[in-house]
């Protein structure tokens, strides 16, 4: 018997069927991963949370770019925040994404 497959929904390894949004999310997710800049900011949040100024002065960035980035990141909900005053803190928000950053320099930084 021949399996009917829709154009809305695509196989993965386990025979589950991913619907469009779950396609949409995962390939947004290496979108985020894919830019060198939102890389950048990502590891440094691993490290521990910082405010868009540190971000900025520490990667020496713009604080509209950083901001732009943390906003695409927020967004996947790859990052979060929490607001001290008027200065926001921004943290990481994805433990299984983190990890995979985190190998993906391991594997890179490995001649």
């Amino acid at each position: 018997m021949k399996e009917d497959i829709s154009k809305e929904t695509t196989k993965n390894k386990n025979n589950a069927y991913l619907d469009e949004e779950t396609l949409f999310v995962v390939s947004q997710t290496f979108k985020a991963l894919s830019d060198p800049t939102r890389i950048r900011i990502l590891n440094l949040l691993c490290s521990a949370e910082h405010s868009v100024n540190d971000i900025a002065e520490t990667l020496n960035l713009g604080q509209s770019t950083v901001s732009h980035q943390l906003r695409f990141l927020k967004n996947l909900r790859l990052v979060k925040f929490r607001r001290e005053g008027t200065t926001l803190y921004y943290s990481t928000d994805d433990d299984h994404i983190m990890n995979l950053l985190t190998q993906a320099i391991e594997h890179a930084t490995h001649t």
